[in-house]
């Protein structure tokens, strides 16, 4: 679950609701729609209560939870008051209104519920409500005795619905006037003195896909919020509290608050999980990016939240793996992106997505998702002596590696590239900062060409050692081992040679497609460290410019340097914060016997989730501590999300002596 002041998140098994304060849908605009989404679309677009055609106040409220009067005076003040819980469980949202009568005599209290589903897909939704053509596709709604059911149908093959399901039943039923869907639910309560009655709704939603949905009347029992979460609660407690315990281990470093940082994140966590297939269709979950845009099978993300988490929950990086691997690519197809052996940028399952128009179904625009699945394979097996799991991914593996040198470009250009994707609709760039212009020259200038990102190449030495151990190790190969150690010895061998910038003594953001340094001065040079691509001096010397000020803001390092013409403290890569960034440096910096250091980034981050209840979101502003006593938050940043949440248990591993 998740507040932050103007909405509140709750979120299971890749379902989840963004509401008002007060509990409400208010089919907002913004950074972040309200709505109740499963599977990319919004099964939920209005859901407000009124209470005599009136709206509620209200006085109090959280995750989940509210209290709600009618306006009124210190004379007279509101003669009841609701009590509205809610919850969200697997395709439903679910919730409860206890209606208390304040007075020593009879009230009849009128409640209303305005229910609606415009069956948005996400994608219209980020993109400011661009409309994207639906031919054919039909909005229906049909009242039941006990509320009403949405339907959306688009031709050939598409169909989703949502079913409003109340107890007691609703004495009335209609159709909002000048609505094409929305229905109201009323009730007519007669309250005893000081007395109460309830009511329970559930809105199910039945996700968009190739099988027709049956239109059941009654569309499944009622739910109880308190129910929900106490299962819910169960699951997040076997999640948190499975052994090993890094929330003691963090209260042995010393620093201030990691142990509550670990054990909230631990908490988001057990809530991103969602389902996944494995290769033999065996049923998984695995860390989904995050909400609001981004809860399902993300390669990268997933892939750096699993290995943040590998020392303390090593089965969440098998789920990983397996569903991940279940998608890799398979042939050549342009469209998506896809290429042999490929690891996907993400899995989509919207109806955009099933209609091609846009590339996201399965998108496989990454350039570091494939080396990042080889180095979680060969940790996870070190770390768990789990053997089984390696030999059984090892075609994976090895056509994840042929993936690298031929169509990666290792082979021919001797770099991992990637080139825009931009003007078909996918992304510009394909490294982990993936927003357009984000790989930029100091001038501000954007990349081109066939790209090749530094931290994508330390990925790609990694991948290649790694695997090298698998194969000596596991997969009784030592000839490929020796061959990719090779190849490996010769990417680190050369990579000064061409990336360094010498007045600056740090390394290029990227090449581009003539072989010219991207001179822009980046936090990726971090990820270097963690990947041990440049020696123990060159190490050293980026690690204390990166906590010069230009970079260090006091709650994080930026992700480009303050100071150059393109930085911007509000801009997604070109400025501002990332947690997940930030710990993978961290990671670094202790790989490299830098303990000062990493607990320096350490605790700013923690300085930063303090404020928030110890959850670090996916991006901070790049504003310094001299600017603002608090960190400035991203006004567009996913929160909870996956490897935000998976943050504070790499600042562990960055931080703890081993052993600890």
């Amino acid at each position: 679950m998740s507040t932050d002041g103007t909405t509140r998140v709750l979120v299971d098994q890749g379902t989840f609701a963004v509401l008002a304060p007060d509990g409400d849908i208010r089919d907002a605009a913004g950074t972040s729609p309200e709505g109740l989404f499963l599977r990319d679309a919004r099964h939920l677009s209005r859901w407000r209560l009124t209470a005599g055609g009136r709206a509620l106040t209200v006085l109090t409220g959280g995750a989940g939870t509210a209290v709600l009067v009618l306006p009124g005076t210190r004379d007279e003040p509101s003669p009841f008051t609701v009590l509205r819980a809610q919850a969200v469980t697997a395709g439903a949202l679910v919730e409860r209104l206890t209606v208390l009568n304040n007075l020593p005599r009879p009230v009849t209290a009128e409640l209303e519920l305005l229910a609606d589903a415009d069956f948005a897909d996400q994608f219209e939704l980020r993109s400011d409500r661009r409309r994207y053509d639906k031919p054919g596709g039909v909005r229906q709604a049909a009242p039941h005795p006990a509320g009403v059911s949405f339907r959306y149908r688009r031709p050939p093959d598409w169909s989703a619905g949502t079913t409003v399901t109340a107890d007691p039943p609703p004495d009335t039923v209609a159709p909002e006037a000048g609505a094409a869907t929305a229905h109201r639910l009323s009730w007519r309560l007669r309250l005893p003195p000081h007395g109460s009655a309830r009511i329970r709704v559930t809105a199910r939603a039945l996700a968009g896909g190739l099988l027709a949905v049956e239109d059941t009347a009654a569309g499944g029992a009622v739910l109880d919020p308190d129910a929900v979460r106490a299962h819910q609660a169960r699951e997040t407690a076997e999640f948190v509290g499975a052994a090993p315990g890094p929330a003691d281990r963090a209260d042995r470093t010393g620093l201030p608050g990691l142990a509550h940082a670990v054990r909230q994140g631990l908490t988001d966590l057990a809530g991103l999980r969602v389902p996944a297939t494995g290769p033999d269709g065996e049923p998984l979950r695995v860390p989904g990016a995050g909400t609001p845009w981004f809860l399902t099978l993300f390669g990268r993300d997933s892939l750096l939240t699993s290995l943040f988490c590998l020392p303390y929950r090593p089965g969440q990086a098998a789920h990983t793996l397996a569903a991940l691997a279940a998608a890799q690519g398979t042939r050549e197809d342009p469209a998506r992106l896809e290429q042999p052996g490929r690891i996907p940028h993400e899995l989509r399952y919207g109806e955009l997505a099933h209609f091609g128009q846009v590339p996201y179904g399965r998108y496989y625009g990454s350039v570091d998702a494939t080396p990042l699945f080889l180095v979680l394979l060969q940790a996870y097996t070190e770390q768990t002596g789990d053997t089984a799991t390696a030999r059984r991914l090892e075609p994976h593996a090895r056509a994840a590696v042929e993936w690298m040198f031929r169509d990666g470009g290792l082979r021919d250009r001797g770099w991992l590239v990637y080139r825009s994707d931009e003007q078909a609709g996918g992304l510009a760039n394909q490294n982990w900062k993936d927003s357009a212009g984000a790989v930029c020259f100091a001038d501000g200038t954007q990349a081109t060409g066939a790209i090749a990102v530094a931290e994508a190449q330390g990925y790609a030495y990694d991948a290649l050692r790694r695997t090298a151990h698998l194969a000596a190790t596991v997969w009784g190969d030592p000839a490929w081992a020796r061959s990719l150690d090779q190849a490996a010895a010769d990417l680190r061998r050369r990579f000064p040679q061409e990336f360094w910038l010498a007045e600056a003594d740090f390394p290029a953001l990227a090449l581009d497609g003539e072989g010219r340094r991207v001179d822009a001065l980046a936090s990726d040079a971090g990820h270097l460290l963690w990947s041990r691509l440049l020696d123990q001096g060159r190490a050293e010397r980026v690690a204390r410019r990166l906590l010069a000020p230009d970079f260090f803001s006091g709650w994080g390092i930026r992700t480009l340097a303050s100071g150059q013409a393109p930085y911007h403290p509000l801009s997604y890569h070109r400025g501002a914060i990332w947690p997940h960034d930030n710990a993978v440096i961290a990671l670094g910096m202790a790989v490299h016997g830098l303990a000062a250091e990493a607990r320096e980034v350490a605790e700013a981050l923690l300085s930063a989730a303090r404020p928030h209840g110890w959850r670090l979101p996916e991006v901070i502003s790049g504003y310094g501590r001299d600017v603002h006593p608090d960190p400035v938050p991203y006004p567009h940043a996913c929160s909870p999300q996956a490897w935000a949440a998976a943050t504070p248990l790499a600042l562990l591993t960055a931080t703890s002596p081993p052993g600890r």
